[in-house]
């Protein structure tokens, strides 16, 4: 049964005249004629009742008319939507985003983003960059902005900011008078840290074992206002990007003498179809990265 056969039957219903059908589909009689014989061959019914001068559907053909005029009218509207999404007036997204990014980098890329594609929806989740990572590699997620510290085989990537880590202490630290302070300086701190799966966190307990120490770790949380509220009330030390360091001042910021560093990218599956809606954000990112390069 092809589509073609449904289209020319129910031009034929519409018009109970072979010939009338024919004039409205550009098409010759002979060929809906066969084409409603072919169908009715391939159903074993006849749809048409031929014994009158004009046509008219059998009880058989009313029943498949209807039918046939639903799936119709279905792919047409498919066919409308599919053009919606090639043309990007319609689809999701589903974006992986770490905390840290999501505080700095993401609502400047959301915005720009949601400026030229409003009809996109974004759907956000925010987990830490390895889990990010492990959604991303399940095919759970779209897209993801990873720190791209020890990169996925089963990933592609496309670099876009590369921060510095600082750390966060005290006004009244006793280290407070000092431009840069050592990992070893600060070893025997309570640190405040992000919770296991942030790179962030690796990468500063690698650093301590590099330097023969663990470190005391008083509390993990993903939540950064908190994590800068109590380093303002002197219980501990965090550590953060400077970008977001940055943005308070009731703490010191300082930078490590042996400087580390969190490059963020995005990420998405190798073998994953992507749609135009993830095609577009990444063409996005990519004509925002030398923005960020020059920060």
């Amino acid at each position: 049964m092809e589509l073609r056969q449904l289209e020319y039957f129910q031009m034929v219903a519409k018009t109970n005249n072979i010939t009338r059908a024919a004039e409205q589909l550009h098409v010759s009689q002979s060929t809906v004629t066969l084409a409603i014989q072919k169908l009715e061959d391939e159903l074993g019914v006849l749809l048409f009742d031929r014994s009158q001068k004009q046509l008219s559907l059998t009880a058989e053909g009313q029943v498949f008319v209807h039918k046939v005029s639903d799936s119709l009218n279905l792919l047409q509207d498919g066919v409308a939507e599919i053009n919606d999404y090639l043309q990007l007036k319609k689809g999701t997204l589903k974006v992986g985003v770490p905390p840290m990014i999501g505080s700095f980098l993401f609502p400047e890329i959301l915005a720009g983003f949601k400026k030229y594609y409003p009809n996109l929806e974004l759907s956000i989740v925010e987990e830490g960059s390895f889990d990010i990572r492990q959604l991303l590699e399940k095919g759970d997620l779209d897209i993801g902005i990873v720190n791209l510290y020890q990169p996925s085989p089963l990933l592609e990537t496309l670099p876009i900011s590369k921060e510095q880590i600082v750390a966060c202490l005290p006004l009244n630290h006793a280290l407070a008078g000092q431009s840069m302070i050592s990992i070893t300086e600060i070893k025997n701190e309570p640190f405040i840290m992000f919770k296991e799966g942030a790179y962030n966190r690796l990468i500063l307990l690698n650093e301590c074992k590099k330097h023969g120490f663990v470190p005391n770790i008083l509390l993990s949380s993903d939540q950064i206002e908190t994590m800068k509220g109590l380093v303002e009330k002197g219980v501990g030390i965090c550590f953060l990007i400077e970008a977001i360091a940055r943005k308070g001042q009731n703490y010191l910021v300082m930078s490590l003498a042996d400087p580390l560093y969190l490059d963020f990218g995005l990420a998405w599956k190798k073998d994953k179809y992507l749609s135009m809606a993830a095609q577009a954000f990444i063409n996005f990112i990519t004509k925002l990265i030398p923005a960020y390069a020059n920060k």
